[in-house]
């Protein structure tokens, strides 16, 4: 992974973003520029989990690099060729639907339909309660795109929340690197993961 520049997008699965800020952390490790990209509602939202102004400090710190946050500051990754690979973690439904469908509304999902047009790597960290529910289609037709990589996911809770899917946050890095090669890392489907 030297000398690759990396775009890190964080959605609003509040209650998993801290295990997201862990994994930029040791994605921070390799010394790879990092470009950090947010949706609107993640960059100024405080939630019991996270304040937004200290959350977006810390992962400004990580990067060394201001957040990308809006849709015409996302919009010049694709012409420009700015990314070698992004990693979007957490992944909402609503983000997963919208990249399934096309649709550029936010600065997540205009970030990656820019880097896609690049035919390059896009990881996706799936964190949503509907993910078996309306978002499934959107999951499968993803599964079917070319250069679009999961991060390995399951159930978080299938007792309380029974269309829960969370990533392992801690299998972003390996899933990176395998991307980084056209490759999907495996299995994708593990047994209970925790949220």
């Amino acid at each position: 992974m030297q000398n690759i520049t990396l775009g890190y997008a964080f959605c609003g699965s509040f209650c998993t973003i801290n295990k997201s800020l862990e994994a930029l952390k040791e994605l921070a490790k390799f010394n790879i520029n990092i470009i950090p990209i947010m949706s609107e509602i993640t960059y100024t939202t405080d939630t019991r989990f996270a304040q937004s102004a200290e959350f977006n400090k810390a992962v400004e710190e990580i990067c060394q690099n201001k957040i990308i946050h809006t849709v015409p500051a996302a919009e010049p990754i694709g012409p420009k060729n700015l990314l070698d690979i992004i990693v979007v973690a957490p992944c909402t439904g609503n983000t997963i639907s919208k990249i399934a469908l096309g649709i550029t509304d936010t600065a997540v999902t205009m970030a990656v339909k820019a880097h896609l047009r690049n035919n390059k790597p896009v990881v996706l960290g799936i964190a949503t309660n509907d993910a078996l529910g309306a978002t499934a289609k959107n999951i499968g037709l993803l599964h079917n795109t070319q250069n679009i990589y999961f991060v390995p996911y399951g159930q978080d809770d299938p007792n309380s929340k029974l269309n829960s899917l969370v990533c392992d946050f801690g299998k972003i890095t390996d899933t990176v690197k395998k991307a980084l090669n056209g490759e999907q890392i495996q299995p994708v489907l593990i047994h209970n993961a925790q949220s």
